[in-house]
């Protein structure tokens, strides 16, 4: 079994900045991609960033410049480094991820259960 835990949300201000933390633990044999979405109220998950094992990244249009998307490998671990954050940012962040779980099977999709960012004065 595979478990992604979300860390680091939290309430801040306009133009703060946090930092969110997606650790991957349990038995599998590597992560392929790996991805950040959010869920604000009423609306639908949407991708705010993707970053591929060898560290290739995407992101939404709204992020960018102002979010970064990383991951160290070997502490199986993916971040988000939200900068000038605005009230839309507002919603709960999720992190995905496909997983190999052994060696020449497809890959599987795997989901935390959210961290809640909201930003207010």
């Amino acid at each position: 079994q595979v478990q992604l835990a979300e860390s680091g949300g939290g309430s801040v201000q306009p133009g703060g900045s946090l930092r969110l933390s997606c650790a991957a633990s349990g038995s599998y044999y590597t992560i392929n991609a790996m991805g950040w979405y959010h869920q604000a109220p009423g609306k639908e998950r949407e991708l705010v960033a993707e970053i591929t094992s060898g560290g290739r990244t995407n992101y939404a249009d709204s992020v960018k410049g102002r979010f970064t998307i990383s991951r160290d490998n070997a502490k199986n671990t993916m971040y988000l480094q939200i900068n000038s954050v605005k009230p839309e940012d507002t919603a709960v962040y999720y992190c995905n991820a496909w997983v190999v779980v052994s060696v020449r099977t497809p890959e599987i999709d795997y989901w935390g259960q959210g961290t809640q960012v909201t930003v207010s004065s």
